[in-house]
């Protein structure tokens, strides 16, 4: 059984795709609340989601945490839910396969949680996702962008 504890929205966005992105991620253990955005001048969208998931799991000090983690990104929760992700790494992301770079920093830290994704509709219901939508692309945005080295060392 899944036990209560940290629970992590997040949101990505891209303005283009590929074009100037963004995530956004909120952590809530009970009362408590952490907002994270980063925005970066070139990137995906699947890779600003995927970085929302990676930067709330890099932001803990503790391990074995229990997490759920709610995404509005079909790719990222099918991917871990539906067993994608542990047969890219069976073969090394064989055809081709992208974001190698981020799916890999993102296997390392799940093996130290124990993780379980949700779907969300995204522009929906939930205000959670929606604030992360705002922080989302409100970084990618913003004027300090970073550079998405994985992106733009595949893509030049």
């Amino acid at each position: 059984m899944h036990q209560p504890g940290l629970i992590i929205y997040t949101d990505g966005s891209s303005r283009g795709n590929p074009g100037p992105g963004g995530y956004g991620t909120i952590l809530k253990w009970g009362t408590k609340e952490k907002e994270l955005s980063q925005g970066y001048r070139r990137t995906t969208n699947n890779r600003m989601e995927l970085m929302a998931v990676i930067a709330g799991l890099e932001a803990l000090t503790k391990t074995g945490v229990h997490i759920t983690i709610y995404s509005d990104s079909q790719y990222v929760v099918k991917a871990v839910e539906q067993g994608w992700l542990r047969n890219w790494i069976a073969t090394d992301f064989k055809g081709g396969k992208k974001n190698k770079d981020l799916w890999t920093r993102y296997y390392r830290l799940s093996l130290q949680h124990n993780i379980r994704f949700h779907w969300v509709k995204g522009h929906a219901d939930n205000p959670f996702n929606n604030r992360c939508d705002v922080l989302a692309t409100t970084a990618a945005d913003g004027k300090h962008l970073l550079i998405d080295e994985g992106y733009e060392a595949e893509n030049n």
